[in-house]
């Protein structure tokens, strides 16, 4: 055999390593360093689009007259439109490749995100938002499918982290823009804060989406950056760890695994918790007392800073120890624990702001330790429908959540009891979490 391709136990950290394994990590930080700053640039126009609506709502409630539910109805019916194309827009990427895919996505869902700012009724506002689920249905599960196209699953969990940071990033640049933009703008040629606010954040998505034809490769083997040897290393790396995993025959058979559907159901807590966070915590900030839009956007950076430095320290180390059980178990209780606290300081703006950055520290780290369970016994076809399948199903807890908080406050006048209710999954899903067998997920 090669020497240049002789298998090598993966070392996640320098400290100890062989040679050969200072080699392959040297080549997967070559290959990090090409494909996550790009990544992470869409995925943050991804979920700058997807969550200002948040924002938004600060101004477009009083000028649109819309209730509370109704802006919860319509903030979660992106995620019905998210549910219904994630699958096959997933099972597409894996036929048509990854440049094509994700270029439609982005290019459609900013021009939808732009047409935000004509709407007039609820009714367009549901419409225009069950569009932009559509349209966005696939590029994050086909991101996470994309990267396990060049990474093992012994350095996944660090790589889908460094990735993930791309939310609070999203927040920590988003949230003090959306508040300057809605101040700076209002009123300009007639248009309203909020208008403005769509059609500029909308601009980068299109772009970004023309420049992943250019700078993506669907696979290893058209890598250009990359030598002929590091591309043996690379595919060899992945035909070993493959070998070892079963291949689901048909996708009935992969909805019928019960290992599938108990990841389903933890995603479904995981992303319950941070739908909330990502549509609410605007509110809950303006709640406090806090009456600049500008100062809302910066507030809700805190969370978000915290959240990064979470995601990096606690992923890094889950890689380290290759365990992955209590590395979610135990930030699904910090954060649910920080949700419930926020609820005892909604007239301190800077104690609310504390527990806000507790609950995402521990809330949004699950979200990328999340995404190295299934991936450690899913692989090919299997992945790329399984992924897309979990993912759809975890949708509809980002449909439920906003429109159970804006019903919630618009019942009790408060945002505590949403807060309460988002608490709860994190707690559902720490013991489901608890409830997978160490063997399956640990490697």
């Amino acid at each position: 055999m090669d020497q240049s391709i002789k298998p090598v136990a993966a070392s996640p950290v320098a400290g100890g390593a062989s040679p050969a394994a200072e080699r392959d990590n040297a080549l997967y930080r070559k290959v990090a360093w090409r494909l996550l700053p790009f990544l992470m640039v869409c995925y943050i126009a991804a979920f700058l689009d997807r969550v200002n609506v948040g924002f938004a709502k600060l101004q477009m409630l009083d000028d649109l007259k819309f209730s509370e539910a109704v802006y919860g109805l319509g903030a979660g019916i992106f995620f019905i439109g998210y549910f219904l194309f994630e699958v096959p827009s997933n099972v597409l990427m894996h036929r048509i490749g990854a440049k094509k895919t994700l270029a439609r996505i982005m290019i459609l869902w900013g021009l939808i995100s732009a047409a935000m700012a004509l709407t007039q009724t609820p009714t367009q506002f549901y419409m225009l938002r069950f569009l932009l689920g559509a349209a966005e249905a696939g590029f994050y599960p086909g991101i996470i499918l994309y990267l396990t196209y060049w990474f093992p699953s012994s350095r996944r969990g660090q790589i889908v982290a460094v990735f993930m940071t791309a939310v609070p990033f999203a927040g920590i640049l988003g949230g003090p823009l959306s508040g300057w933009v809605m101040e700076a703008f209002h009123q300009t040629s007639g248009l309203a804060g909020w208008q403005w606010m769509f059609i500029i954040e909308a601009i980068p998505s299109v772009l970004l989406g023309v420049a992943v034809l250019w700078y993506l490769d669907d696979r290893i083997g058209e890598a250009r950056w990359l030598s002929e040897a590091e591309k043996a290393r690379l595919n060899h790396n992945l035909s070993s760890e493959q070998a070892a995993r079963g291949e689901h025959v048909s996708l009935l058979r992969l909805l019928r695994d019960r290992r599938v559907v108990h990841m389903a159901l933890i995603c479904y807590c995981t992303v319950s918790s941070l739908s909330g966070l990502a549509f609410w915590v605007p509110s809950v900030i303006r709640s406090t007392g806090v009456v600049s839009l500008l100062d809302v956007g910066l507030l809700t950076a805190v969370p978000n800073v915290c959240a990064v430095i979470s995601m990096v320290l606690v992923c890094r180390h889950s890689d380290a120890t290759r365990e992955r059980r209590w590395h979610m178990i135990v930030p699904f209780l910090i954060g649910g624990t920080g949700l419930a606290l926020s609820t005892l300081f909604s007239h301190n703006p800077m104690l609310a702001v504390v527990m806000l950055s507790v609950a995402a520290a521990g809330c949004m780290v699950c979200s990328p330790l999340f995404w190295s369970l299934p991936t450690a016994f899913l692989e090919g076809k299997s992945a790329a429908a399984g992924i897309a399948g979990i993912n759809s199903f975890a949708g509809l807890a980002a449909f439920v959540s906003p429109y159970a908080i804006g019903w919630i406050k618009d019942l009790t006048g408060s945002t505590d009891w949403g807060m309460y209710f988002l608490a709860s999954f994190t707690l559902i899903g720490a013991v489901l979490v608890y409830r997978v067998p160490k063997a399956l997920v640990n490697r």
